[in-house]
């Protein structure tokens, strides 16, 4: 893709307009990392209540803070800000290396709600289907929506199905977009990973191998990256404003591979093995190059209408790898590569939105009314790869066909307080309608990305379709759609000047598994001035999203000469059927929250403790392909099915957990000002039950139908504790961040206990210093991760292909220290 071109265009439109802008503006000048006494909007439909007075927990995280920090991603922001959110930077996990799940407490990353604006956001098309934390979730990507086009962010730590309806049992995520009628800013940032890291090493048997000894430690300096971003506000009329926001993002990929001490070749030959590069591995962050706009507007009609909208678009593509092959695997041709390969996965991602509304009032109600629409396309390019069945003939880059899902979201909304005798305040009543409609799609890829061409190793079939990643099949073609339609009622009043109480009821339909009611009851009761405690206890919903009903893929193997077809079903398959699979319903939760505030001048502490009961989450079964569920199917008369996995309800777990938040602005020193914030969020999730059915409880031995890795991954695939610490120092045109993050232990699951390796606590510190040159003119140095922290690396005899010395499950990631230099320009 030529980003660059368009990226040149769209800098020198900001930068054209900015020279004609008579007015300069700087924003967010003195905030603090969480501005709790700014009024949010999300938990709450009562206007002007701040973060501090609600009841329920809300954190507030600052466009500043967001933009200090060297990664310059959304969810990476929140993630070192928020104790309870967890983003871990997977690797080798196909797709999921280009659009990376985030958690809220522990739980699956598609039971947290995001919003922009207050309006719903849709998700990406991408399941996570392989060996990741939130296997089998959909989860909306915030990598999407660009770091300067974000004013704020609002997280609801409570559930909030009543309010809002599906997917917010863990909580709520709004992005408040920029909004501004004068001023802009050009910015460009490059850093680079700059890191030492220490592996394990095998012993090589093989002749000529080097042997390096029993670890091996490795100096690299990758992973460059550039951003170029600008945002530029616009006058509409007199109260009115139009923000547009470009960025630009160039990224390679970082290699943290293990030392390969396998024989490489298929015959005997020490010259051969002395000289390959043992490193052949690619593990870490992908190659990526991003385009991203977003515009928010809002304007106000002579008879009081505002009107509003914003509209989005991003391009990225990325480059990740698979294993390697060795020159000696059955799965190369060594005509085509005489060295071994490392099959790689180019998928291009297309995200797009748009939203359009208006708030009036109508009777005395202040009315709210949208319409938005959201698409995320997934087309998938398979390249320095193989179809070994074709031989020497064969193609080294495939189109392997690819996924896309759309939301179109209608809704109004009307809120009005009434005076109402025996309440301290007016009754805040707000109801309202939604109606969405959701959209899936699977296009097939080339045929050669997937076929088999008939061509034999040693006389025997060998593997199918494009080595890493087989494409998409005309029969997992699917076009799928579904609607739902929802109804809220929402009260919120003061008992007395003491007590607040609020509550919600919410019926959502949909049109394939059915309907769900949901309701919420929540107080807060300020016993002095200082302190007060909250609480709240509601039930909630996630319907199971489209990819989850109707995802399917499918590869051939060979056993004793003859091919089994290995598929991921969709829920209404045949096959699926035959093996217990049923339509998905919607997961179910209780939530019960009991915290309190503590507020004194410049300190404020939160206490949040919470309880979260799901029952009937949907999962991703194993790989249910054991010789007697083959012979099974073929009793069934599915001749050539070797089985496969598919997605059930049915697994319960229960999560507890504590979210303490502390800031403090300290009195001015002759030495600046200092800020600070405390965080630390305790987590534990047990499952309580997990699937089980008669067809496969039937056959002897039973097979596993969610194992031990998969259970585990739940209970202790994030970590137990997070601490989270943040300083910001000002002094006249200097400023610094330091921020240190305390991740808790994570276990890395094995099919047996044998095969379990822990991830010790890891504590990662990250350094910002800012100077203002002056009024406009920002230069800031830095480094995250500054002294290179990495997690502990698997037991070689747990990576005995060298390639993955560090496990997926590390949260935060394995690519060492990043520094970086960024420069500001304000107009």
């Amino acid at each position: 893709m030529q980003f660059k071109a368009a990226l040149s265009a769209a800098v020198a439109v900001i930068a054209l307009s900015a020279a004609a802008a008579p007015v300069w503006a700087q924003e967010q000048e003195g905030e603090s990392a969480r501005t709790l006494d700014t009024v949010v909007t999300v938990g709450t439909r009562v206007a002007n209540r701040s973060a501090l007075d609600t009841a329920a927990p809300v954190d507030v995280v600052s466009a500043e803070t967001i933009q200090n920090i060297g990664v310059g991603e959304l969810n990476q922001a929140l993630s070192v800000n928020l104790p309870s959110y967890n983003f871990p930077r997977p690797a080798l996990t196909d797709g999921t290396d280009s659009v990376r799940p985030a958690a809220l407490r522990g739980l699956a990353p598609d039971q947290t709600l995001v919003l922009v604006n207050g309006k719903r956001r849709h998700s990406a098309a991408l399941v996570n289907v392989n060996g990741s934390i939130g296997r089998g979730a959909s989860a909306v990507d915030l990598n999407t929506i660009p770091s300067l086009a974000v004013g704020g962010v609002e997280v609801l730590r409570d559930g909030a199905s009543a309010l809002y309806g599906s997917d917010a049992i863990a909580g709520v995520v709004n992005v408040r977009l920029r909004e501004a009628n004068t001023g802009g800013a050009i910015q460009a940032s490059y850093g680079w990973r700059e890191t030492e890291y220490t592996v394990p090493v095998i012993a090589p048997t093989a002749t000529g191998v080097p042997n390096p000894g029993a670890t091996a430690t490795r100096e690299r300096s990758d992973g460059h990256v550039l951003t170029v971003a600008g945002w530029k506000g616009y006058s509409l009329g007199e109260d009115g404003f139009l923000t547009i926001t470009g960025e630009y993002k160039d990224q390679n990929h970082t290699e943290r591979a293990g030392y390969d001490s396998r024989q490489q070749y298929p015959t005997v030959f020490p010259a051969g093995e002395a000289i390959i590069n043992r490193w052949n591995g690619w593990t870490g962050e992908p190659d990526l190059e991003q385009l991203s706009f977003f515009a928010n507007a809002g304007y106000t009609l002579a008879n009081g209408v505002e009107l509003y909208g914003w509209g989005s678009f991003q391009d990225r593509e990325t480059v990740s790898a698979g294993f390697f092959r060795r020159a000696n695997d059955a799965r190369n041709v060594i005509e085509i590569y005489p060295n071994g390969f490392l099959p790689k996965i180019n998928p291009t991602t297309t995200d797009y939105s748009a939203l359009g509304g208006a708030r009036f009032n109508w009777a005395g109600w202040d009315v709210d009314a949208s319409l938005g629409y959201g698409s995320n396309k997934m087309e998938f390019q398979i390249i320095d790869t193989v179809n070994r069945s074709i031989g020497p003939a064969s193609k080294t880059s495939f189109d392997a066909g690819g996924f896309e899902g759309s939301q179109l979201v209608a809704n109004i909304g009307f809120v009005k307080g009434f005076a109402m005798d025996g309440l301290a305040s007016d009754l805040n009543v707000a109801w309202g309608v939604e109606a969405r409609k959701e959209t899936y799609e699977i296009f097939a890829g080339e045929p050669d990305s997937y076929r088999n061409g008939g061509v034999l190793l040693n006389g025997a079939p060998t593997a199918s379709g494009a080595q890493v990643f087989p494409g998409f099949r005309p029969e997992n073609e699917r076009d799928e759609d579904r609607t739902a339609v929802g109804v809220y009622v929402d009260l919120e009043a003061n008992v007395t000047d003491k007590l607040l109480v609020s509550g919600a009821v919410r019926g959502e339909s949909y049109s394939d598994f059915g309907e769900a009611l949901t309701g919420k009851l929540a107080a807060r009761y300020d016993l002095t001035e200082s302190f007060a405690v909250r609480g709240s206890i509601q039930n909630g919903f996630r319907a199971p999203s489209l990819q989850q009903q109707y995802f399917t893929t499918t590869s051939t193997n060979f056993i004793s000469g003859v091919p089994f077809d290995i598929t991921t079903f969709t829920v209404d398959d045949p096959v699926a059927v035959a093996l217990g699979a049923t339509p998905l319903d919607a997961e179910k939760s209780v939530n019960y929250a009991l915290g309190f505030v503590f507020r004194a001048g410049a300190f404020n502490l939160t206490v949040d403790g919470y309880r979260i009961d799901v029952e009937d989450r949907i999962v991703l079964s194993e790989n249910l392909t054991a010789t007697n569920v083959q012979a099974y199917l073929q009793g069934l008369g599915f001749v050539g099915s070797g089985g496969g996995r598919f997605f059930l309800n049915g697994v319960d777990t229960e999560t507890t957990g504590v979210d303490i938040i502390a800031n403090y602005a300290f009195p001015e020193t002759e030495i600046g000002t200092f800020r600070g914030t405390l965080g630390a969020n305790f987590n534990k999730t047990e499952v309580t039950k997990v699937p089980a059915v008669p067809q496969l409880a039937a056959l002897n031995p039973a097979p596993v139908l969610f194992g031990r890795v998969n259970v585990l991954t739940l209970e202790e695939g994030a970590p137990k504790d997070k601490f989270t610490g943040q300083l910001d120092w000002e002094r006249g045109p200097f400023a610094a961040t330091l921020r240190a993050i305390r991740y808790g232990e994570v276990l890395v699951p094995g099919t047996t206990s044998a095969t379990d390796y822990n991830l010790d606590p890891k504590t990662v510190v990250d350094l910002e210093a800012r100077y203002n040159w002056n009024d406009r003119v920002t230069l800031a140095l830095g480094a995250d991760n500054i002294f290179d922290e990495y997690p502990d690396a698997a037991p070689a005899a747990l990576n005995s292909t060298g390639n993955t010395p560090f496990s997926t499950y590390s949260p935060f990631g394995y690519s060492g220290r990043f520094v970086y230099t960024k420069a500001t320009l304000k107009f």
